[in-house]
């Protein structure tokens, strides 16, 4: 069933863990994540950025999930990624998702935390949690810039952030980037440990697709609580398409090649589960 992903992130920092969340495209990429999730008894996360909700819907993509979570016995949350506006995450609240993130980090700092605590303060009532964001995650994924200009998170500021939006859980800057990678990312693992020093709330890893699994594991360790994945699963998706227009090149039943792209979602799915130590931890 689905679930509010307050309860998951406190246990995942309270057991030294991280809770995969994982950006969906499709019915075959919900189905390949919660058949992984299943499979490994892991909680587990989907998520729709703003360009994925602009192709379908919110109702679409939360119809889809509510469908699939109902197969499931391991909790579920779809959360609402990037949101980059007030008016999108209360569609995003109204429409029934179990998390919200306002991303207010192109904003000026205190901009950031006037948008962040209007969205934290219209979503409690329903106690469905916030996820906001403090320095920047750079390239370009979606219609999501990142930019390159001062991408680190602040410990300091990240504390006062935490303290004055009243926010569930705190996307941090620390080198990562959305999308490809074009070389292996430089991680600052000491500002993460800085801002684990001093904020009490679970800490979000963006950018992670490319990452190596020792230093996601490392993030881990210092207080990550939430590893994102988004382009990794497309590539994954793409491959296995691929792979049966590689053998078949007339193949013209999109169920023939579409269920290859979840075979090869699932693997990827299941293998960051176990990165992410969550396996067993529904």
């Amino acid at each position: 069933m689905l679930v509010t992903s307050k309860e998951l992130l406190l246990k995942a920092q309270a057991g030294g863990y991280a809770v995969g969340a994982f950006n969906v495209e499709n019915m075959e990429m919900i189905q390949a994540v919660l058949e992984a999730a299943e499979e490994l008894q892991s909680p587990v996360i989907m998520q729709t950025t703003p360009s994925t909700v602009k192709y379908a819907g919110l109702d679409y993509y939360l119809a889809i999930a509510k469908a699939a979570a109902e197969r499931v016995s391991v909790p579920v949350v779809m959360h609402l990624d990037h949101g980059n506006s007030f008016d999108l995450a209360m569609q995003a609240l109204r429409t029934g998702y179990t998390s919200i993130m306002i991303d207010g980090s192109h904003e000026t700092f205190e901009d950031n935390i006037a948008l962040s605590k209007a969205v934290t303060d219209a979503c409690h009532p329903s106690n469905v949690p916030v996820e906001a964001e403090l320095g920047k995650v750079g390239g370009k994924e979606d219609d999501l810039d990142g930019g390159d200009d001062n991408p680190y998170t602040n410990p300091l500021e990240a504390k006062e952030f935490v303290e004055r939006t009243g926010i569930d859980s705190l996307a941090v800057g620390i080198g990562t980037a959305h999308g490809v990678y074009k070389g292996e990312p430089k991680l600052q693992f000491d500002i993460l440990s800085q801002i684990k020093n001093i904020v009490d709330i679970p800490l979000v890893l963006h950018g992670t697709s490319g990452v190596p699994d020792e230093s996601v594991k490392e993030c881990i360790k210092r207080g990550i609580c939430k590893v994102n994945y988004a382009t990794d699963l497309r590539i994954a998706f793409t491959k296995g398409v691929n792979e049966v227009f590689a053998e078949n090149v007339n193949t013209i039943d999109p169920k023939k090649y579409s269920a290859v792209g979840r075979k090869e979602v699932k693997k990827y799915v299941m293998d960051k589960m176990k990165v992410c130590g969550s396996v067993g931890k529904a």
